[in-house]
């Protein structure tokens, strides 16, 4: 497993734990602690798990409003622990974190990984739609960047 994906499995497992003990913020340190742990072992630089689980639970408020707005068939204390969470993640990539590092198309892709792995059957689909969704409605950023590429190449192999 590469080691980014590994961190975000282990940010999503202490983000579900975190959720479903209560939603305790003061334990949010001892729950990542425990799970780079168990999880791991080894993991040189942890960095990435508490930059996403601490993005996360700052962006909260925001993320759950784009969770209720693109999936306003499921409220939220519908949604299964595991979807909720890895939705959470998933929205941090796709709307705060940094595109340099984490283009948009690979934080859905990661999402939904993560969902295949620890969610149940419709979990994966579930997740795509939301974030899908969420990326739309974004205005599918980077998305022109590629398409500049692909046309200035076209356009250069058309020139030779």
């Amino acid at each position: 497993m590469a080691n980014r994906h590994l961190l975000r499995s282990i940010a999503m497992q202490s983000l579900y734990e975190w959720d479903f003990k209560g939603k305790k913020k003061d334990a949010v340190d001892e729950i990542i602690a425990r799970n780079v742990q168990e999880f791991g072992p080894g993991a040189e630089d942890v960095s990435f798990v508490h930059y996403l689980v601490n993005g996360v639970l700052k962006n909260q408020g925001k993320i759950d409003k784009l969770i209720e707005k693109c999936a306003p068939e499921w409220p939220l204390d519908q949604v299964t622990v595991v979807d909720r969470n890895v939705l959470r993640l998933g929205i941090f990539e796709l709307v705060f974190g940094n595109y340099e590092e984490v283009p948009p198309k690979v934080a859905i892709n990661e999402a939904i990984e993560l969902a295949k792995t620890y969610g149940g059957e419709s979990s994966g689909r579930f997740v795509n739609g939301v974030l899908g969704t969420i990326y739309r409605e974004m205005g599918e950023p980077m998305k022109e960047d590629k398409d500049e590429k692909e046309n200035k190449s076209e356009n250069n192999e058309e020139k030779e």
